[in-house]
């Protein structure tokens, strides 16, 4: 991703004629800095992303390589309707984020799958850095609205498919809710690898996942892609983290304004080595 996002970078600069000087002055760094963007040596702290991609007249998705077209979702149309379909209340492992990890120093979230934004968006008000992708536009097309609102919160927002989506810096917290299913079962051990290689020592990961049990009723609103997870199955793959939250719930759930229950397993672990 690395060169990818260089050869972007050099093919955009060239064509407004900008000299690395002139971006590297514009965003208060040396031209050295844009050059190791450039040779694929280094990438700029996602955060500084959105000035960039002002300054070269593009977007935070076109610089990361992100500008394929995506298929619609089945949450497009959920998603694009006044009100926000999963509410605005946070998830409750914000609060255990806050909790284990305060952000009494610069900490680096990734929201996977981050829907309408509206966990990103509270972490970034209580202090964190934020950075979330989804594959539904209208979903990623409200989190940046809800950001704007908060100008303050450090939040942005990039569309992306996670079965595709390699991370390339370090975060200190990788936040799932809700989205895991949509990891085939075969590929669900090596995709979270990917993920967990991306989180610094002593970093969380706050995820859940859809388990499967014979007395509940399928969600009336939801269509399980890769399919439920198995009990026990989340937590397998975390085998040598520190679990600081382990359980399995039985919840209910008004979501899509129909009364139904989901079965969830939780886990916030804590990558020691």
């Amino acid at each position: 991703m690395k060169t990818q996002f260089g050869n972007i970078l050099l093919r955009r600069r060239k064509e407004l004629g900008f000299t690395q000087e002139y971006i590297a002055k514009a965003l208060h760094l040396s031209a050295q800095a844009i050059s190791k963007w450039e040779r694929g040596k280094t990438m700029p702290d996602i955060l500084l992303l959105p000035a960039l991609a002002d300054l070269l007249q593009t977007s935070t998705d076109e610089l990361l390589g992100h500008h394929r077209q995506y298929g619609k979702t089945v949450y497009d149309d959920r998603y694009k309707a006044d009100e926000f379909y999963w509410g605005l209340e946070p998830n409750e492992m914000c609060y255990d984020i806050l909790r284990l990890k305060p952000p009494s120093q610069r900490r680096l979230v990734l929201d996977m799958g981050c829907g309408e934004g509206k966990d990103a968006v509270f972490l970034a008000r209580c202090g964190y850095d934020a950075v979330g992708f989804d594959l539904a536009a209208e979903g990623i097309a409200k989190a940046k609205w809800l950001a704007s609102q908060h100008p303050t919160a450090a939040a942005e927002f990039f569309r992306a498919d996670m079965l595709e989506y390699v991370p390339q810096q370090e975060y200190d917290i990788l936040f799932a809710s809700g989205v895991l299913h949509y990891l085939p079962p075969e590929r669900r051990g090596a995709i979270l690898q990917e993920y967990q290689r991306c989180i610094r020592p002593g970093g969380l990961c706050a995820l859940n996942v859809f388990v499967q049990k014979p007395f509940i009723p399928p969600p009336p609103d939801e269509e399980i892609d890769g399919g439920y997870w198995r009990s026990g199955e989340l937590f397998s793959l975390f085998a040598d983290w520190k679990f600081h939250r382990c359980e399995e719930i039985i919840f209910d759930c008004v979501s899509g304004g129909t009364l139904h229950q989901h079965v969830m397993d939780i886990l916030i672990a804590e990558k020691i080595v």
